[in-house]
Formats: C-alpha cells, sequence, structure tokens
C-alpha cells in the first residue's frame, strides 16, 4: 500500500494533474480491451511522484485535469492508486511531463522560491543549491550573501534582479524537477517523492 492509498482522515489533500488517460487500460493488458479498466497516468502536484490511476468504469476524465488522490475518502474517480518509474509511463504522459512540471512551479512559486530561501548544506562540500543546474560554488555564494545581507528573496524576478549571474531562477528549478524524475539513480532527491510545504 503506497503512502496515497493509506487514507489518513488527518491527512491533507493531495492532489494529481493527469498526463494521459488510456481508456480501455494499458496495451499488453491480457484482457480483452473493452473488459480492461481505464487508467489514468498522473503528477503528484506536492511531491511529484509519478502515479498509475486506475478510474471507476464511467469516469470522465481528460489531460490536464486536477484530481484527489488523498484521503481516499475524498476520492470520486480513482479506484486506486500505483506509483511508477518514469520509464512505465505512456509518450503523450511523457510529453505532457514537462508542462506540467512548469505549471506547478508557476502556480506555486513561493514554495520554489522558498527553496532558494531555505536551502542548507548536504555535506561540508555540497550545498543543496549545487544540486540546481548551473549553479556551482561561485553562484551558490551569490545566493546564499544575498539572503544574509538582504533577506529572503520575494519572488522568482526578485532572485534574478539581486544574483548577478542567476538567469531564469524559475526554469532552473523545473529542469531539477524533471531531471529527478528521468533518472532514478539520482543521489540526491531535492523534490520528487518529498511533500512541498
Amino acid at each position: 500500500m503506497t503512502r496515497t492509498e493509506s487514507g489518513d482522515a488527518d491527512a491533507t489533500t493531495e492532489y494529481v494533474v493527469v498526463l494521459d488517460v488510456l481508456r480501455h487500460g494499458r496495451q499488453g493488458d491480457d484482457r480483452r480491451r473493452f473488459d480492461a479498466a481505464p487508467i489514468a497516468y498522473a503528477l503528484g502536484e506536492s511531491d511529484f511522484r509519478l502515479l498509475e490511476l486506475t478510474l471507476v468504469e464511467d469516469a470522465d476524465v481528460s489531460i490536464g485535469d486536477r484530481l484527489v488522490v488523498s484521503p481516499v475518502a475524498d476520492r470520486e474517480l480513482i479506484q486506486s492508486v500505483e506509483e511508477l518509474s518514469y520509464g512505465d509511463l505512456s509518450n503523450t504522459a511523457t510529453a505532457e511531463v514537462d508542462y506540467v512540471v512548469e505549471d506547478i512551479v508557476e502556480a506555486d512559486e513561493t514554495r520554489f522560491v522558498d527553496f532558494y530561501n531555505d536551502a542548507q548544506p548536504i555535506t561540508l562540500r555540497l550545498h543543496q543549491l549545487n544540486l540546481l543546474p548551473g549553479i556551482g560554488k561561485k553562484l551558490r555564494d551569490k545566493i546564499l550573501e544575498s539572503r544574509k545581507r538582504q533577506g529572503p528573496f520575494e519572488s522568482f524576478e526578485d532572485l534574478e534582479e539581486r544574483v548577478s549571474g542567476l538567469h531564469r531562477p524559475r526554469e532552473v528549478i523545473v529542469e531539477r524537477i524533471l531531471d529527478e524524475l528521468r533518472d532514478n539513480d539520482v543521489k540526491y532527491k531535492t523534490f520528487v517523492g518529498r511533500d512541498g510545504q
């Protein structure tokens, strides 16, 4: 049973965004095409987990829809949920992931700007900021110095204005999330599989 299946009544509501809908189930399912349950591939908004949703028979679900997966009692169109890896996605779902991640980051800017505000050292030689593509020691030090001197960053625009050399901080976060989704062997998962608060 996955964390999503636990159905904890005190849990906060977890949402997913639908990446693809297979009305007649997965290809390769041994059942006759019209006997298989409809499924959808989805991406968790808070923790970027990839999920396969088994849908109720007549679920009216489309790509881009936002559905509740937890608590279980609040599900309306979903029978069950399983985690899956990036390689298990359909071609359509794979094509949608980039856009959905961009939309999630854009819609919840404060959460991801706070990553720049709250990032800490992982080891003596490695900092969470260094996990972001294109951020080396010098740029990391500029970010840390700016947040120490001028306080927390207010937005991606504020980050870009205050830290010379940091271009497109939103896209840097998106790129890191996509790297973590695509590569199961990423040593430090900063965004995928962690609840976003």
